[in-house]
């Protein structure tokens, strides 16, 4: 955390902008998490850890954070853009339950290679890529599964 808490630091100084309290709060309970959150929940389980934020201050930390590349913006199925820590985080695609909308992440390197294949056909350096798969999970603990009703 403390790495993170420098690159940020670092960012916002070279942008002359504020170091403050809430937005390194903000970061804070953003690394404290392994999940894919959403800005509302983000919100709401700070002021429910007593951190007195605005909803703005928390919607405009989230840009900034991903301007510095320290989260990333995912837009599944919902309307509701969804957020993940980047800083450190390996390449990694996501499978969505279209029910319950669980997120569960997957690396798979044969996606790399064909990744490197394709830039190199057709000589594109492909910095990142997105693979998002819908579908049902059939897990137990989903309460849409069909085998659980």
């Amino acid at each position: 955390m403390s790495r993170v808490s420098e690159v940020f630091t670092a960012w916002l100084r070279e942008r002359g902008l504020r170091k403050t309290p809430e937005r390194m709060g903000i970061l804070d309970a953003i690394y404290s998490r392994d999940d894919h959150f959403d800005a509302e929940t983000l919100f709401r389980d700070l002021l429910k850890n007593g951190m007195h934020v605005s909803r703005a201050t928390v919607y405009n930390t989230l840009d900034l954070l991903m301007a510095c590349n320290l989260i990333r913006r995912h837009q599944f199925e919902s309307a509701h853009a969804r957020f993940e820590k980047a800083y450190g985080s390996r390449q990694h695609d996501h499978l969505i339950c279209m029910e319950c909308h669980r997120v569960v992440e997957f690396c798979d390197p044969r996606l790399q290679h064909i990744q490197a294949t394709m830039g190199s056909l057709l000589h594109f350096d492909i910095q990142h890529h997105s693979l998002t798969m819908y579908g049902q999970c059939l897990t137990d603990n989903c309460e849409f599964n069909p085998e659980n009703n």
